[in-house]
């Protein structure tokens, strides 16, 4: 009794002591503990601090799961926590030294692994995914321009895709991550093109080939690896995250084999303002698992002497938009979905749209469209907006 009595005696005291630098350390960017700003914060549990510092960033994740801390508005507080560069502080742990070593000794995207993803994120519910998204379930940034709602906004982006790569009539096109077949439908109805599209997650094969039948579309999940046959145009709108460092230059020689002499590809893709290898440790833990977010330097670099890029396009303030209506669907039609997910799983979606909405306002995230042809194929007219 007397041992538990001190070690309980201890962890207080160590707490304290956290409190004081965790305090100091948000005062730099503006951030006040108790404050009535809506980007403060509120600690429910003085374990928060002590957690915060041993465990970085996953820490905090966990922590607002558990209910340890609060904010009126998480987004904003993590937007000031990243322009101070608050996250390299504390980024430095044991848990995260560990997941690097694993990522460069180990390739995280195997064959094996791949499914891993889907099971985990894309598979553990269609009636969330159903409430929280546009009515083609687009789960990729939406374009905004000259839209005022979700579902235009998702539907200016597939339209501009399609002229991107100047889709026409009876053209085969092969979508690698196709989710849940919104491109495959509306490039079929829109365009008249033929869809081979493949994905890692059996839920969204069977909504797919619902909404696509009698449509010139076939859905199957298979690894983009394992892709077959020529197409006219090859492309992949939100799987580039899933291939990791290791696979770049395979997903470019499958885009190769796949693509006819005349063809013409496109990547739409979040993409890092650094080289990582591995993805921010709880969005790993939670809900990206083995993902990781590519540069244009590490894409450039696996498609040559393979494929001429014509164009980059940077929508990425665009995903802030996205994320915060998808927030408001997920608000509106929790009441609904609550019994079937819980608490915990109500504070880990908020924190992880939340947070990648805050990612994006920043710029410390982007999301680019990449166009690419071959070598001797004229040059297409994708400069599009």
């Amino acid at each position: 009794m007397l041992k538990g009595s001190a070690t309980l005696l201890r962890n207080a005291v160590d707490d304290r002591k956290s409190e004081g630098f965790v305090r100091e350390l948000l005062s730099r960017a503006g951030i006040t503990i108790g404050g009535s700003a809506p980007h403060d914060l509120v600690v429910h549990d003085p374990r928060f601090y002590t957690r915060l510092l041993r465990d970085g960033s996953l820490g905090m994740g966990e922590a607002y799961m558990d209910g340890w801390w609060d904010s009126p508005a998480v987004d904003q507080l993590v937007c000031r926590l990243l322009t101070a560069k608050l996250d390299e502080v504390v980024r430095h742990n044991y848990k995260l030294i560990a997941h690097t070593l694993k990522a460069k000794v180990l390739n995280l995207q195997t064959v094996a692994r791949a499914f891993q993803v889907g099971e985990k994120h894309y598979d553990i519910g269609n009636d969330l995914y159903e409430a929280m998204l546009d009515g083609r379930m687009m789960y990729t940034c939406a374009y905004w321009k000259n839209a005022s709602t979700l579902d235009a906004a998702q539907e200016a982006k597939l339209d501009l895709v399609c002229r991107k790569i100047g889709l026409k009539a009876g053209m085969k096109v092969l979508e690698l991550g196709c989710g849940w077949g919104g491109f495959a439908k509306f490039a079929a109805e829109n365009y008249g093109a033929e869809v081979t599209g493949l994905t890692v997650s059996k839920e969204q094969v069977a909504i797919g080939k619902e909404r696509c039948r009698g449509l010139p579309v076939d859905i199957s999940a298979r690894d983009y690896r394992d892709a077959q046959g020529l197409y006219d145009a090859v492309i992949s709108i939100g799987i580039m995250e899933h291939i990791g460092p290791k696979n770049y230059r395979t997903y470019m020689e499958v885009v190769d084999r796949c693509m006819k002499p005349d063809g013409i590809a496109l990547v739409h893709t979040i993409a890092g303002n650094r080289s990582i290898k591995h993805m921010e440790p709880w969005f790993n833990k939670y809900i990206f698992p083995n993902a990781v977010l590519p540069t244009i330097s590490a894409l450039g670099k696996s498609m040559e002497q393979l494929l001429v890029l014509e164009d980059v396009h940077n929508i990425g303030p665009h995903y802030d938009r996205t994320l915060m209506a998808w927030l408001a669907n997920f608000e509106a039609a929790w009441p609904s979905l609550k019994a079937k997910y819980g608490e915990r799983f109500y504070r880990m979606w908020r924190y992880y749209l939340l947070t990648s909405a805050a990612g994006f306002r920043i710029r410390y995230t982007q999301l680019f469209q990449l166009v690419m042809t071959r070598t001797g194929t004229p040059q297409p007219d994708c400069r599009l907006s």
